[in-house]
């Protein structure tokens, strides 16, 4: 029992010394642009790929359009839509957003990085923002990532998202994708986030778009560990401040969940086992606790209530940095959020070893050595 609380106590330690560096170092402290600097910032291409999103589009394109910043194109391309997608795209054209249609999908491409790399021949913008469309921004900001990304000097940014809609289901129980992304960040291995990221089209024009990454999983995550190589690569956890948030169904969260975990662990089954005996260690002061209703309370279950609420806390403080309000009641469900997600690592772990995932409606056919932590 000694070594399972040692265990216990490793993982927390782990976790709050990673968090409370994520904290530190993601975030932007006050704004850092201003109307007297808009003439000397580079012109921006807000790009985006949509497949199927009628749901969503007006929405994200009605923010993007409210943008003030001035030097601004915006794009969007419809990746073989069957739905009215195309359609919607096109009514807001008078607002000058133009469409694209995406070409076939060649064979060995992903999805995805297809329509990523036809955005990018796409743009004229010297930066290229591309964006979800569950993604929502304010009017400024835009503004506030280009001029932070020119005060740092870097070469590409992307921005942890917020959630607005927080009485919903779908955040309630939604998947742990970014506490990883925080857990997991170190350098070869960068955290990022693919719902609004931004990078200079000369790194791109230099790597000939997303060729070289065209099975790539995340090929965000390819571009960020590159970029952090010459540490030029910046990760941001969005503020009210930078206006960065999304809205996203469960299912979604559940499918980019079983399409994003396996690959996230480097795509090794051990790892990937690894991490599910972590996930199921901070499991056990649950169920510690859960069996004092049961038998005599003792000095187990008295410390199994300690490491819940020892981790419970931290899932707490993710949270608070995350949702806009009752974040802490949806800290009180890290014990369903945290048993849902070893079930969606054991499902992910075993559509890739059956090839069997897919994305949008498409097969995702990769290697080991395609995906993210691999590269």
């Amino acid at each position: 029992m000694f070594v399972l609380y040692g265990l216990l106590t490793l993982i927390t330690v782990w976790m709050a010394v990673k968090l409370m560096y994520a904290f530190k170092h993601f975030r932007m402290k006050q704004l850092v642009s201003g109307s007297s600097m808009l003439k000397d910032l580079p012109s921006v291409s807000v790009c985006i790929p949509a497949r199927n999103e009628t749901h969503a589009m007006t929405q994200c394109l009605e923010r993007v359009i409210a943008s003030t910043y001035p030097k601004l194109e915006i794009i969007v391309l419809d990746d073989s839509s069957g739905d009215n997608t195309s359609i919607l795209i096109k009514s807001f054209a008078h607002a000058g957003v133009r469409f694209v249609e995406g070409s076939a999908l060649p064979e060995d491409w992903l999805g995805k990085n297809h329509a990523l790399d036809g955005l990018y021949r796409e743009a004229s913008g010297s930066l290229v923002l591309y964006m979800d469309v569950d993604t929502h921004i304010r009017p400024d900001t835009i503004e506030q990532l280009v001029a932070y990304m020119t005060n740092e000097k870097a070469d590409m940014i992307s921005v942890m998202p917020r959630r607005h809609d927080v009485w919903r289901t779908s955040v309630f129980f939604g998947t742990l994708r970014y506490l990883w992304e925080l857990l997991l960040h170190r350098r070869s291995a960068p955290a990022v986030a693919s719902s609004a990221w931004m990078i200079r089209r000369s790194v791109l024009t230099g790597m000939n778009g997303f060729v070289s990454m065209k099975t790539h999983i995340q090929p965000e995550a390819t571009l960020a560990a590159r970029s952090m190589a010459t540490n030029a690569y910046r990760f941001l956890i969005s503020t009210p401040l930078i206006g960065v948030s999304y809205e996203k169904k469960w299912q979604s969260q559940i499918d980019t969940s079983i399409r994003l975990l396996f690959p996230v662990l480097g795509g090794r089954v051990l790892r990937a086992f690894a991490a599910l005996l972590v996930m199921l260690t901070l499991l056990l002061p649950s169920l510690m606790v859960l069996s004092g209703l049961f038998v005599e309370w003792t000095l187990t279950q008295t410390m199994g209530l300690w490491y819940l609420a020892v981790s419970t806390a931290l899932y707490a403080l993710f949270l608070e940095k995350l949702w806009d309000k009752a974040w802490w009641l949806g800290a009180l469900l890290w014990p369903v959020v945290l048993a849902q997600e070893c079930v969606l690592l054991v499902i992910s772990t075993i559509r890739y070893i059956r090839g069997t995932v897919t994305w949008k409606g498409r097969p995702v056919t990769v290697t080991r050595r395609q995906v993210r932590l691999s590269q």
